[in-house]
């Protein structure tokens, strides 16, 4: 009896579904987040159907697992198959499902930017749910929006990501707060003033060392978890905050936020449009995704 003959006539359908997930990402980790197992139980059903084809899809190369030559045409065997089969899927559930689209986004940047844009892109795309959920900006683990603004250096795995906006930062307070305080004819008569700090007390001492400015005392102040705490603390007169002018143009010209200095410091973070480098975004996601980059990109 020959190999062919002692073989099953079907393999091991979830063991050859997680191999085209290894495959199609090129990793073990990013499969298992793709289909909600562990990574040992990854590399379980990749044995499992090594076994039953009885030779080697993958090989370890460094810490990293990866196609044999006999995986690699497998794999372009395979594909087109799973192609046909989520298309015929996707077919069906975009015929009875409503139409959303999940953003993930920090404070900062929804509350000042995206939210009061957004009805212009409602207006021209009726009919459409958008989902609007926080970003992790700790960490940014994979998560299930669609698109993301992320702030950073914008390399995060797995995710293609383009450039929105500089994280370049510069001093502002209230106007009521530089009523009173002021008039500032020099930035060496505000350095001594209540500070505010986003994150870390850090950024602070970057600037003063930017601007030649000596500061009086020790960096202390409020600190404030996020971007979105440190403006509204700045609003209600609290003291002086580094924040993105982008991100409070429309507080300055209303008047309630006054720009104590045009010398900015940047530490080489900035905000970007991302998305999944593996898959594509649905027409209305590609819709969503279009119009931020020509709207809100500054």
């Amino acid at each position: 009896m020959n190999k062919t003959e002692q073989l099953p006539n079907d393999p091991p359908l979830r063991a050859v579904r997680t191999f085209e997930a290894f495959a199609r990402h090129g990793g073990v980790n990013a499969a298992a987040r793709e289909l909600d197992i562990s990574a040992s139980a990854v590399s379980h059903q990749l044995r499992l159907l090594e076994t039953f084809l009885q030779q080697p899809l993958t090989f370890r190369q460094g810490r990293n697992l990866v196609l044999t030559e006999e995986g690699r045409e497998y794999y372009r065997a395979i594909r087109s198959a799973f192609a046909v089969l989520r298309s015929a899927t996707e077919h069906v559930l975009e015929k009875s499902a409503t139409r959303q689209v999940t953003i993930s986004l920090i404070p900062m940047f929804g509350f000042n930017l995206f939210i009061p844009r957004l009805g212009s892109f409602l207006a021209q795309n009726p009919g459409l749910d958008i989902n609007v959920t926080y970003a992790n900006h700790r960490s940014y683990p994979s998560d299930a929006a669609d698109i993301s603004i992320r702030f950073g250096t914008g390399h995060w795995p797995g995710y293609h990501s383009e450039l929105l906006l500089s994280g370049a930062v510069s001093p502002y307070c209230s106007r009521a707060f530089h009523a009173q305080h002021g008039p500032f004819t020099h930035d060496q008569a505000w350095v001594d003033l209540p500070l505010l700090h986003d994150e870390e007390r850090g950024t602070w001492a970057q600037w003063f060392q930017a601007a030649e400015l000596k500061h009086a005392g020790a960096l202390n102040g409020l600190l404030f978890e996020d971007g979105q705490l440190a403006l509204t603390a700045t609003l209600t007169g609290l003291g002086c905050a580094l924040l993105r002018a982008p991100l409070v143009a429309d507080r300055v010209a209303d008047g309630s936020l006054v720009r104590l200095s045009e010398r900015e410091v940047d530490d080489g973070r900035a905000y970007y449009l991302c998305r999944r480098s593996a898959g594509e975004l649905s027409a209305d996601g590609l819709n969503l995704y279009t119009w931020i980059k020509q709207t809100l990109a500054l």
